[in-house]
This record gives structure tokens, sequence and C-alpha cells, in this order.
């Protein structure tokens, strides 16, 4: 019972990074094109890895759409104060 836990956490982490990339998706009434382009080369890079680790390590694979949302937000906040960007 314990291994199939396991499982479920590496698969919940997955869709919720799914969901986070809801987030992504809207990054371009903020940013412009090329900051969108990089993000979301990140976005399906932590997607990769969380899809690599799920089996062996599950809980990377959990803590990935954490990761996901941290950059987000420090690429936005980063990009409003230092570049400008407004919505």
């Amino acid at each position: 019972m314990q291994n199939r836990a396991v499982q479920l956490v590496g698969w919940a982490g997955i869709a919720v990074h799914l969901v986070v990339g809801l987030a992504y998706a809207f990054t371009g009434l903020l940013a412009p094109s090329w900051a969108v382009g990089l993000l979301w080369a990140l976005w399906g890079a932590l997607l990769a890895m969380a899809l690599l680790v799920r089996r062996s390590r599950p809980w990377l694979a959990a803590v990935t759409p954490l990761i996901a949302m941290a950059a987000w937000l420090a690429a936005l906040a980063l990009g409003e104060r230092l570049l400008g960007w407004t919505a």
C-alpha cells in the first residue's frame, strides 16, 4: 500500500505542475515574448524532470510545481522591477 501511495504523490505533483502551466499561459499579458519563451522552456524542463524522477524520487516530482511557481513569480517581479514590465 505504501508503494502505491508514494506513486500517487509523484502523479499528483505532475498534475499540479500542469495546473501551474495556466499561470505560465497568461504570462504574455505581463512579459515580452522573449521572456514568455524562456519561461515556457523552464516549465517544460521542469515537467520533463518531474516525469523522469517520478518513479525514483516521487517527492521531488511533487515539489516541482512549487519550484515552477516560485520561478514564475520571481521572473515577473524582477521583470517589473528591473525591466519595467507592466500589464
